[in-house]
């Protein structure tokens, strides 16, 4: 079975893969952005920029 948009078809398998890779993204990230980059209404490109808070202690 597979499913498509604008003469693009991805396999559902392919759509699983790229939900549960989004999924552990998310899953991992604790401060930062996950881009999702589409051509010709395909995802191309997943971006994960994570950020890192690093908490100062007041000098005593």
């Amino acid at each position: 079975m597979s499913s498509g948009f604008g003469g693009n078809v991805l396999k559902t398998d392919d759509n699983k893969e790229i939900a549960l890779h989004i999924a552990s993204l998310l899953q991992e990230i604790r401060f930062g952005s996950i881009e999702v980059v589409v051509h010709d209404g395909r995802i191309v490109q997943i971006d994960k920029r994570e950020r890192f808070r690093i908490e100062q202690k007041n000098p005593s």
